[in-house]
């Protein structure tokens, strides 16, 4: 009976340790296509992505995972004004992020970490240098773990999820299946690689656009449509930037849209939006430069000179600068224009006459 036992339970705990083995494999599988495509957009190494998407949901098993389709143990923040759900973690009931599907999750993650000041030495860093990465984000205070950094590494060279730095989202599939031969056999996997397959992901994926009613041929309403559809999709490729002035994260608008879009796709209040990029209509027209965070009360270059046409807040917005500062380092009254070729001070205050 006792052998009996034991055997029974040498078992079972080779089943849990198979499905252990299993389900970070298949974690992988399944989200090294969201880790890549993030790791285009925002320049975060694809393996640190998977690495602490293994880690914080435990290979996908975790509560936050399963019920908030939170991948990255994001917590609500100030800022934050989707869904939540309560969960302890450092301390009881903490709140967290919901999402709606775990590509969202996967997208804030990445603009969690673009937009925070404290994360800002990261992307100084090689993308390739998945090391780097991972004691940088420790340092910068991402986890309370302090073998959070080397966990992280342990993941990435177990599992060799430095490889998925070196691919684009168009071969992703190809160097999972590289890295898994067996799922060749897989119908559903081998099914994202055919072509017809590909075009009816990209149809599942398309943007979701209203076209208004307008009595007009067919063929002419489907022009519209794809015109408006492929603005929307431009707006959904935006990428933040880094500006030289200390690190500050910027967009520059693709196509004309309003402050509510951005508020939305970067989850920043549309009153932060307005208020950092001193803007007086919810209206932004393509080209336009929209800060992140709070702009700096100096430039990183000590003059420029205007250009034909450009106003005061066209130069604060280019370097960076708080429009009220600027106009006080220049001696300037609040709404005056310069001339083309007036020398604007953009760090010391402009000498009196």
């Amino acid at each position: 009976m006792k052998r009996l036992f034991l055997l029974v339970s040498l078992l079972v705990l080779s089943k849990f340790s198979a499905q252990a083995w299993a389900t970070e494999d298949q974690y992988i599988q399944k989200f090294a296509k969201y880790a890549v495509e993030e790791m285009e957009k925002y320049k975060i190494p694809a393996s640190i992505t998977l690495a602490q998407g293994l880690l914080e949901t435990g290979g996908g098993q975790s509560r936050l995972a399963q019920e908030g389709k939170n991948h990255f143990g994001i917590k609500c923040k100030e800022d934050w004004t989707g869904k939540t759900m309560k969960h302890t973690d450092d301390a009881p009931n903490e709140c967290f992020r919901v999402y709606e599907d775990p590509r969202q999750s996967y997208e804030d993650h990445s603009i969690f970490l673009s937009t925070r000041k404290y994360y800002t030495n990261l992307f100084n860093l090689n993308m390739k240098d998945y090391k780097a990465w991972a004691h940088g984000l420790k340092k910068a205070g991402y986890a309370t773990n302090p073998r959070y950094a080397s966990i992280l590494i342990s993941k990435i060279e177990k599992y060799r999820l430095y490889e998925y730095d070196d691919t684009s989202s168009t071969e992703v599939l190809y160097a999972v299946l590289k890295m898994y031969p067996d799922l060749k056999d897989d119908r559903a996997f081998m099914a994202q690689l055919e072509p017809s397959k590909n075009i009816s992901k990209k149809a599942k994926d398309a943007v979701t656009v209203e076209v208004p009613y307008k009595q007009t041929s067919y063929a002419q309403q489907q022009k519209r449509v794809e015109r408006i559809k492929t603005k929307a999709e431009i707006l959904n490729s935006i990428l933040i930037k880094t500006h030289p002035n200390d690190g500050l994260r910027y967009i520059v608008i693709p196509e004309d849209t309003n402050v509510k879009f951005i508020a939305d796709k970067f989850r920043v209040s549309e009153s932060r939006l307005m208020k950092w990029n001193e803007l007086e209509s919810d209206v932004l027209k393509k080209n336009d430069i929209v800060f992140l965070e709070s702009k700096n009360s100096s430039g990183n270059t000590a003059v420029y000179k205007a250009e034909s046409g450009e106003d005061m807040h066209d130069i604060a917005q280019k370097f960076g600068i708080k429009l009220n500062k600027l106009y006080a380092k220049n001696r300037m009254d609040e709404g005056q224009k310069p001339s083309a070729g007036q020398l604007i001070y953009l760090i010391d205050k402009k000498p009196r006459n």
